[in-house]
């Protein structure tokens, strides 16, 4: 795969995990903030995400959940997701498109 190729190929991936929403809000884990880093080579995916708050309940079912929409990809065998706790999440990290969601369910920003 050329260097353009896998450049495409991981913003498709980042992409794609607009599918996984939070269990607690109804808002995608990218419009969130909460995915930093998706990387794909030689089959393999990384994914660097956080959560809103540590010991969050809902942390393996996401995971699981990112893990499933990235294998759909053909050229994607194995998914790696670390929980990463730095930076800290702030609602600043999330798109407006997060935010305008939040605000809908009545959520300040």
């Amino acid at each position: 795969m050329q260097p353009g190729e896998a450049a495409a190929l991981d913003e498709q991936c980042h992409e794609a995990l607009r599918d996984v929403t939070d269990p607690e809000l109804p808002i995608s884990i990218v419009d969130l903030g909460l995915v930093y880093d998706v990387t794909v080579a030689d089959g393999h995916a990384s994914v660097d995400m956080t959560l809103t708050a540590m010991g969050c309940p809902a942390a393996q079912l996401m995971t699981e959940e990112v893990s499933e929409r990235l294998r759909e990809f053909d050229e994607i065998e194995s998914v790696d997701v670390e929980i990463v706790w730095d930076p800290v999440w702030t609602k600043d990290k999330m798109t407006d498109e997060g935010k305008m969601q939040l605000r809908s369910l009545g959520i300040a920003v």
